[in-house]
């Protein structure tokens, strides 16, 4: 097998889980979805890979992110960051912020909403 066709298979299994933890029914999942069942089960038996809109919008009819769909990982197992703390700022509390900003430009990303243009 292909590494495609096995990263395919992989979020097939992902999509089955996510589906089967939120108790759905193919038919439930399409009806929240707006996607069609065949479509449905054929991205969920690895027969066709799933588009980016599906894979949102599967995310949030089964209560899941798109990170744990596709496999990805959180952005909190993503990111490394080096940063020194200063006058009364703990590191701990900066790298909080830091994953907040991280994650709502994650989502800003997966919803397809561009950055902002640089001003100069």
């Amino acid at each position: 097998m292909k590494s495609m066709d096995l990263e395919l298979v992989a979020m097939a299994e992902r999509i089955r889980q996510a589906v089967s933890t939120a108790r759905l029914t193919q038919r439930a999942l399409a009806q929240a979805t707006g996607i069609s069942q065949p479509t449905l089960s054929r991205i969920m038996t690895g027969e066709r890979a799933a588009k980016m809109p599906e894979i949102i919008a599967i995310a949030d009819a089964t209560g899941h992110t798109v990170a744990e769909l596709t496999g990805v990982g959180s952005v909190a197992d993503r990111v490394q960051c080096a940063a020194r703390a200063t006058g009364e700022a703990e590191m701990a509390e900066m790298r909080q912020e830091l994953l907040h900003f991280l994650d709502l430009d994650a989502y800003l990303d997966d919803q397809g909403i561009p950055p902002l243009p640089v001003v100069p």
